[in-house]
């Protein structure tokens, strides 16, 4: 990997001069949500990374895609108008096309489910995002095998908040938002509300069209929350969200290069609307009831002009319209301070899942058309028990059982039925060494169900994959040093997927034949360690690493005519992953900060062997703050370097299409992109 800025670089993060007086730095106390019971980041057992709103705020971040590189050994693929697809330790889907999606990374926004819909992850008014790496099946069940994304709005409180936002960039973006919180009866009920519309040209240019806007991003974003304080043992919270999200997408060109020749640019919309209510009852000092209620109706259009450019042989278009309406219940049960069993020693958690899910699809192709109903249902307990063995000792132990059903029908007349039971769980131990050393170790299983193919070129014993599951061992040290000043976390893991389902994609004729199967084992180990040190009261460091080997083994080629991976990576499992940075407070009035984030390349797909090459991007803001008012100059991939969020390799030479001029081609990500920011907050 090549640093030509590196010596520029470490001079921006690493100052040599003397600061201006400030006042001290504190660090933050994360409190993750993401658990049976609110917890602080460093007394969560689990490997995790927090991205709080001053971080979303300093890069100018939209979307979830322009944080998710400061997480180590986490990754996003593209292949639409944003990173909609995460990957956790090299294990998660890369696209969505004809067949429904399983994913293997769950996205949960204020308790809503949205999974398979990441284009819904704005940033605007989020109090934090959680990132758990690893199995976490215990409470979500099988849409963790490799992890949850949880993100989580701001608060309302009794207090009078009021935040307004305002910003241009570069390519023609504008942004705008306010956000007002407070008691709505002192007390007794709190509400807040934002909104926050997002336009920009985007990145592409159409050279065909002359037009500068077909990879424009046009999103609207409204949240409301309602929290109730009924009495002192029960909170009852409303969430609702509005998304408007009317994107282009137009990203690919056969020079690999930011500008398009298509003549039919395609687009990446949704309309979602989602809704939650939950209550928080403590019915005794014994027993607390926890119950969530949550209704998601969302519609998409996803598009794209199939050959790229003005083609009169073979002119064609892809649209793929959908509906997914998702409806969930849960009950939980948890022990307060009196409700402890076996002798006093152990808290313990019960519960009850249900969702049902409906996803239609109706596929528009040039030369095809395709229709198709897949409805699921999972049914699931769970429960955990902490037993303090000791006063510094702690045993964990969880199971979830999930009973899993899937109906699939389309206009091809392929019909199928998916029925199992699945489980999963944990066992670890947690110690803590010191008052500011927690050591722990667990053994967890993680699952994912099984699912349809439904290509009418498959075979009838290729329409259907069975479940996927991982056994995860993982240990880490997560310490607080020098009086609290420095945050330390590191954690090792080896995990052992069995039945992996690995997609396969065979170029036949110009077009694709992909399916799912269960064609491998394999084998992710790694390191992940994050750091964040107040190193005085006018400088901050932060820094974060990953390592990561994710190699198939025992691969079972299903096709003969598709590419083999055995003994190679993952997809998308790049080897390291890295994130250096700081802020210095040069005054009561100015902060800088900057980072340095990359990753080694790493394989677009378990298809075929093109990679993407290693990069290494800087980002830097400038802030100016006086009293209410906050002024913003900020900068994401300073020195405009290269670098790609999607891969792919096939023959595009018409009409034989036989492989003879078969090349890579790939979707660039954003280039360097400068903007100002106006807050002012109340």
């Amino acid at each position: 990997m090549k640093f030509k800025f590196l010596p520029a670089a470490i001079a921006a993060l690493l100052p040599s001069y003397t600061l201006a007086d400030t006042a001290e730095v504190e660090l933050p106390a994360m409190v993750i949500n993401a658990d049976f019971r609110p917890n602080t980041a460093q007394e969560t057992p689990i490997s995790l990374t927090t991205i709080n709103s001053d971080t979303i705020e300093s890069r100018g971040a939209q979307h979830l895609e322009d944080v998710l590189n400061l997480a180590p050994n986490v990754n996003v693929s593209s292949g639409a108008s944003r990173g909609q697809y995460f990957q956790i330790r090299g294990i998660g889907e890369r696209s969505e096309f004809k067949a429904p999606l399983n994913p293997s990374v769950g996205l949960m926004i204020d308790g809503i489910d949205f999974s398979r819909i990441g284009g819904a992850a704005t940033l605007f008014d989020v109090e934090q995002v959680e990132v758990l790496r690893g199995p976490q099946g215990t409470l979500f069940g099988t849409n963790a095998l490799a992890g949850v994304i949880n993100m989580q709005s701001k608060q309302p409180t009794n207090d009078l908040d009021i935040h307004v936002e305002t910003g241009i960039a570069q390519y023609g973006t504008q942004d705008f938002g306010v956000a007002v919180g407070g008691a709505l009866v002192e007390d007794k009920l709190l509400g807040r509300f934002s909104i926050n519309s997002h336009q920009s040209d985007g990145y592409i240019k159409n050279d065909f069209l002359n037009r500068d806007d077909t990879q424009d991003q046009d999103e609207v974003t409204a949240k409301g929350h309602l929290k109730w304080l009924a009495s002192d043992r029960l909170t009852v919270d409303l969430n609702l969200i509005h998304l408007n999200i009317d994107n282009g997408y137009d990203a690919f060109a056969f020079d690999n290069s930011r500008r398009s020749q298509a003549d039919q640019p395609g687009e990446d919309s949704q309309k979602t609307d989602a809704i939650a209510l939950k209550t928080d009852w403590r019915a005794s000092s014994s027993v607390q009831l926890q119950t969530a209620l949550t209704y998601l109706n969302s519609d998409s259009v996803y598009s794209y002009d199939d050959d790229w450019v003005n083609n009169p042989i073979y002119d064609a278009f892809d649209e793929y319209n959908r509906s997914r309406i998702n409806r969930s219940v849960e009950i939980k049960a948890l022990s307060n301070e009196d409700g402890w069993i076996f002798n006093n020693s152990t808290e313990w958690a019960v519960g009850f899942y249900h969702l049902a899910q409906d996803e239609k699809l109706d596929r528009n192709y040039t030369y095809s058309n395709l229709d198709n109903d897949y409805k699921t249902e999972n049914i699931s307990i769970f429960g955990q028990l902490d037993s303090h063995l000791t006063d510094k000792l702690t045993l964990i132990s969880g199971l979830r059982v999930e009973y899993f059903t899937a109906d699939y029908s389309d206009s091809n007349a392929i019909d199928k039925e998916i029925d199992e039971v699945l489980f999963g769980g944990k066992l670890g131990l947690n110690y803590q060494l010191e008052e500011n050393q927690l050591i722990y170790t667990s053994l967890s299983r993680g699952y994912k169900s099984g699912g349809i193919n439904n290509s009418t070129k498959l075979l009838p014993t290729q329409l259907k994959f069975d479940n996927e599951y991982m056994w995860n061992l993982e240990t880490g040290l997560k310490s607080l040093w020098l009086d609290g000043d420095l945050m330390t976390s590191i954690n090792a893991f080896y995990s052992l997927r069995r039945d992996a389902q690995v997609k396969t994609s065979v170029a036949v004729a110009g077009k694709f034949k992909d399916y799912l199967t269960n064609a491998a084992k394999g084998t992710n180990y790694g390191i992940e360690a994050e750091a964040d040190w107040s190193a005085s009261d006018k400088l901050r460091i932060f820094a974060s690493l990953g390592l990561l080997n994710a190699t198939f083994e025992e691969y079972d080629n299903p096709d003969p005519d598709a590419y083999n991976a055995n003994g190679r990576r993952q997809a998308h499992a790049p080897a390291y992953q890295f994130s250096l940075g700081s802020e210095i407070y040069l005054t009561s009035n100015w902060t800088f900060r900057a980072n340095i984030e990359g990753k080694d390349e790493f394989y677009y797909s378990n298809s075929h062997a093109s990679k993407s090459s290693s990069y290494a991007i800087v980002n830097s803001n400038l802030d100016y703050k006086q009293g209410d008012w906050k002024v913003s100059l900020w900068a994401r991939n300073l020195f405009d370097k290269d670098y790609y969020t999607r891969g792919f390799e096939f023959d595009n030479t018409p009409p034989l299409y036989d492989g003879s001029n078969t090349n890579t081609y790939t979707q660039t990500a954003q280039p360097r992109v400068v903007g100002v920011n106006l807050t002012w907050d109340y």
